[in-house]
This record gives structure tokens, sequence and C-alpha cells, in this order.
């Protein structure tokens, strides 16, 4: 099993799609990359913590490679801007891939590479040593399943999961 932490804006929908990826074991929605040692929900919120919403996704290489994985991690946000994703404008929406090892690390490397062919501005995306990983309160997860007639899940969850199905089909299990 391989883990990746990786944040593209609000971290319930990267969990949406991820949860719903053949070959995913876990998707565990939390907090990385800042200075609170006690970050919760609101005060990352707030934007003073330094911390990025994110997903921890732990998947069996032998059934999804890392490389779909990553693919679909770009093609789900929009890595070309800085400390937003549509109406989500903060530090703690940035584009950021947290390795642990330098195998990992190039991998990140070429995968944006790989997909800024995709983009016409250049990709953003940050990528660092992962600091100690702080999983969000249960509330936060697997939010769209428990709440899929939420407004946001309705208007802003729902057409990255129609994306995911149009590019990555033979990968999702919903």
């Amino acid at each position: 099993m391989k883990t990746f932490v990786l944040g593209g804006g609000c971290f319930w929908c990267l969990d949406a799609v991820y949860q719903k990826t053949t070959g995913v074991t876990s998707v565990v929605s939390g907090y990385t990359g800042g200075h609170d040692p006690h970050p919760d929900y609101y005060s990352v919120c707030s934007g003073t913590t330094g911390h990025a919403e994110v997903v921890a996704v732990t998947f069996d290489e032998d059934i999804i490679p890392a490389e779909v994985i990553l693919d679909m991690f770009f093609a789900l946000h929009d890595p070309t801007t800085l400390n937003r994703q549509g109406y989500d404008v903060g530090t703690q929406y940035r584009s950021s891939m947290f390795y642990e090892t330098t195998e990992e690390k190039i991998l990140f490397e070429e995968a944006i590479e790989r997909n800024q062919e995709l983009w016409r501005d250049p990709i953003v995306t940050e990528v660092s040593r992962l600091p100690r990983f702080y999983v969000a309160e249960e509330f936060h997860q697997n939010y769209y399943a428990k709440h899929p007639e939420q407004g946001y899940c309705q208007v802003i969850i729902n057409p990255k999961l129609a994306k995911a199905r149009k590019y990555y089909s033979a990968w999702l299990n919903a």
C-alpha cells in the first residue's frame, strides 16, 4: 500500500472522488503544512495556522498505478491558481503535495511536469516534505457520502465527480 497526502482546495472534493476510486483503500481528510500544533477546522479556515486542507489517499499499486492517482489529482482541481479553488480562497486551499520519501517527491515532480501540458498557465502546486498529518474532525470524513444533497456537494462536488467519470471511468467504482 502507498499513501499520498494531497491538497487541492476543500478536502471534501478530493475525498468524494478518491472514495469511489478502485484500488483506493482509505481516504482521510486532514490538515498539514502549518505551524499550529492543534489545528481544527475553524482555525485552519481562518488562514492563520499555515495548514492546508488535505486528504491522505491510501491505495494498492497492484490495482491502480500511482500515476493515475496523481493525474486524477491534477484533473480534479485547478493547480494553476495560487491559494484558491473556486470560491474557496486562502492558503488553506492551496494546491499541495506532501512527500515522505525521495521516491514520492520524484513522482510528484514528474506528475507536475506531465500534467503541465494540460494547463495554459504554470502549475503552482507546492511540493513539500510531509510534516505531521492531523486527522480532521469526524464530520469531515467521507463528507459527500454522508451529505450528497447538501448545496456544496450539488454545486461543487458533483461536477468534479462528473469530470472524473468522464476521464477516469475505468478506475471509478460508482
